[in-house]
């Protein structure tokens, strides 16, 4: 037997003298044994307030309450209301140990308030941990959370997960900045071109609450006014929110709030950003370190301290909506937050939306908008190309580009760059009279009608087929299927301009700007990049390709689209000219050529109270599979003056192509309901969906139902 072997079996009498020592100073140092981690077994409770009610991160309806647990001894100082909490959940009722729940697994939460006893007269399980001493649920954010809960027809759980970053330890650790001192009060600058937009400046400066929708003139201004609005808040004492529909849009406000406040002011939260520089980022405002702040959809759940101002930019921008149960829209948890906070609320863009008419209309806020004069010298020349252009023009019929359009381009690279907005592929058609081209509609219920191959027309909202279909506005029987798709691509043009550089901005590569040199710069909606100075001339592609959508708000998405490209033109004064491809009669046509989206959505806004339509009624869509949607339904206490519209079957997913917010998985045929409400009865109608929901899921079905409330595409 080797000398090590002997000192293997002999432990630690045959060990070294140093080992020994080293043993029995570690013996000497150990702490009395703890209760063990996580369980508490045996562990002393609080002395005060000895109980936790605690919010457990299960996003379930049926589960969507506080459940409370006990507080031990030794994390009495650390669980406070606010911080992260773990905790066991799903332990059985008769896994019972010493008086202490124990068993299940291991889940987050949010500890909610502490209690001096529980509404359970039954055994408590004990806090497992505190994640972290850091108060990040605010009572005030818990409140609003559950508000935008019950409006969705969600649950608290699912929208803290929006609301609340992720941690992360090393943001944590890092102490936030001292609050800087109040800013003076900011002068009015290009506000001054606006009605009462002084007024409005000066309302916020001195603590008040005004709500506005703003209709914004054409140009780089904007993102100065906003600042400046901003600023007066912040000159009141109070805090700003800002939120913006994306992370290019978010950087030029950014610069604009740093030249007006200065550095150290606001704070940026955006996804580029990573996780540990947005969470340190909104540590600084939710530790009040920082008072304003300018991000994308998340930021609407910023928690700015004593808040005295929210603004929207572009609110009918698709990227406000959240993908993620249960989907709120950023312009509705803004209403909550000012009516919660009482603050001010400014809704701006270039174009308006019907909900943003429906503000104004009700009363519940003030048009902040320009004379005509002022737009008439800031907005450019728009000159239209309709159907009976393009049949009178060879030039149209050979190159398929009117020769208003080459002229116009061949003008504009004279002077500078000029844009080409091109819609994307992929809009699926719509039917509509030939003769005066009015969307034909369902006799029962108004939804847009379509018809697929040589089968009969068919209403994509109760599925209802129409045969004897005759157009209300003109009495023609006739139907046109309207065009659909991107034909004039960076190639064609290129060959027709070989001397001028041509630059692409879409889905694959987004430019955020582009120099004032002569350029072509073909972009699809919503991708358009800024040019220095502006462009020189802008041309609006296939017109019909977005007004024929088969969506309730087709024509106000291309009005805003449109607007969108010809705000970054030179005011007429300077040359700049627009031409857009679409029948001059069409009233979203008219609308851009007047400059005037503010008219066509209040138009807009009276044509859907007479048929019902939203906002002016609620709406929501609830799909799943024909027998889990039937069963569904019939288990809902809807509200009596609810109407139910389909069901009707939603196009099928290929497997392997990207699937849509809310389409049925892969392969699978779904349909889908729509349930309309009229006004008033919005939450009964989502108290009535989330309780049919939860008891559903407690009885434990297995194939899924989805509900979403007010979704942007009805048809």
């Amino acid at each position: 037997m080797s000398s090590a072997d002997g000192r293997g079996e002999g432990g630690a009498e045959g060990a070294p003298p140093e080992q020994l020592a080293l043993i029995r100073e570690s013996v000497r140092k150990a702490k009395a044994p703890k209760a063990k981690p996580r369980t508490w077994r045996g562990a002393a409770l609080a002395k005060e307030l000895p109980v936790a009610r605690v919010l457990v991160d299960k996003g379930v309806l049926h589960l969507d309450r506080y459940f409370d647990y006990a507080v031990p001894e030794e994390l009495d100082a650390d669980a406070q209301p606010g911080v992260r909490v773990r905790v066991r959940f799903g332990a059985g009722r008769h896994r019972v140990r010493e008086g202490r729940r124990e068993g299940g697994g291991l889940i987050d939460g949010f500890l909610v308030e502490r209690l001096a006893e529980s509404d359970y007269s039954g055994p408590l399980a004990a806090l497992a941990q505190v994640v972290s001493p850091e108060r990040v649920l605010s009572e005030e954010l818990l409140g609003l959370a559950r508000a935008v809960a019950d409006r969705y027809a969600g649950s608290l759980a699912d929208v803290l997960q929006l609301a609340v970053p992720p941690r992360n330890a090393r943001a944590e650790q890092r102490p936030s900045p001292a609050p800087l001192p109040v800013p003076a009060v900011p002068e009015a600058g290009s506000w001054a071109r606006y009605e009462k937009g002084p007024a409005f400046l000066q309302a916020l400066a001195s603590g008040g609450a005004p709500r506005a929708v703003w209709n914004a003139l054409p140009g780089p201004e904007w993102c100065d006014e906003l600042a400046r609005a901003v600023a007066a808040a912040l000159a009141s004492g109070r805090g700003a929110l800002v939120v913006v529909p994306d992370g290019r849009v978010a950087a030029r406000v950014d610069a604009a709030l740093t030249a007006v406040l200065g550095e150290g002011r606001h704070a940026l939260l955006t996804a580029e950003a990573g996780p540990e520089k947005r969470y340190r980022e909104w540590l600084a405002v939710r530790r009040g370190a920082v008072r304003a702040v300018v991000g994308t959809r998340a930021a609407m759940f910023a928690p700015v301290q004593d808040l005295g101002l929210v603004a929207l930019w572009d609110d009918g921008d698709g990227s406000h909506g959240e993908p993620h149960a249960p989907q709120p829209h950023a312009r509705d948890v803004l209403l909550l937050r000012a009516a919660q906070d009482k603050c001010a609320f400014l809704l701006g863009s270039w174009s308006c939306t019907v909900e943003a008419a429906q503000l104004v209309e009700s009363g519940w806020a003030r048009p902040l908008v320009a004379a005509r004069e002022q737009v008439r010298t800031a907005a450019p020349l728009v000159r239209t190309v309709g159907d009976g252009d393009l049949a009178r023009d060879e030039a149209a019929r050979a190159a398929r580009l009117p020769s208003l359009a080459w002229q116009a381009v061949r003008e504009g690279l004279r002077h500078g760059p000029v844009l080409v907005q091109v819609p994307r592929r992929g809009y699926v058609p719509r039917m509509a009279c030939a003769q005066c081209r009015a969307p034909a509609r369902c006799r029962h219920c108004a939804g847009p009608l379509e018809a697929h191959d040589a089968e009969a027309l068919r209403c994509s909202w109760c599925g209802r087929d129409e045969a004897a279909w005759h157009c209300p506005e003109c009495g023609g029987f006739r139907l046109r299927a309207q065009v659909v798709g991107a034909r004039r691509t960076a190639e064609e043009l290129g060959r027709a301009f070989p001397a001028v550089p041509v630059r692409t901005s879409g889905r694959e590569q987004v430019l955020d700007t582009v120099s004032g040199v002569p350029a072509l710069v073909v972009s699809t909606p919503g991708a358009e990049p800024v040019a220095e100075g502006g462009y020189a001339a802008a041309l609006l592609l296939d017109g019909w390709a977005m007004l024929g959508r088969p969506d309730l708000r087709a024509g106000e998405e291309a009005l805003r689209r449109w607007i969108g490209a010809a705000a970054l033109v030179r005011p007429q004064g300077d040359g700049g000219t627009v031409v857009i491809v679409a029948e001059p009669t069409l009233r979203p046509v008219q609308a851009l050529v007047r400059w005037d989206p503010v008219g066509h959505a209040v138009r807009e806004l009276a044509e859907r109270a007479e048929l019902g339509f939203p906002p002016v009624s609620r709406m929501a869509a609830v799909s799943g599979t024909p027998d889990a949607l039937v069963g569904f339904l019939a288990a809902a206490q809807l509200p009596g003056d609810a109407a139910v519209l389909g069901p009707v079957p939603l196009p099928v997913t290929d497997a392997g192509r990207p699937r849509r917010v809310g389409a049925p998985p892969a392969g699978e045929h779904w349909e889908r309901a729509l349930i309309r409400v009229p006004p008033g009865s919005g939450a009964a109608l989502a108290a009535a969906l989330k309780a049919a929901q939860a008891a559903r899921m407690a009885r434990g079905g297995d194939e899924p139902v989805r509900i979403r409330i007010d979704p942007p595409d009805i048809g």
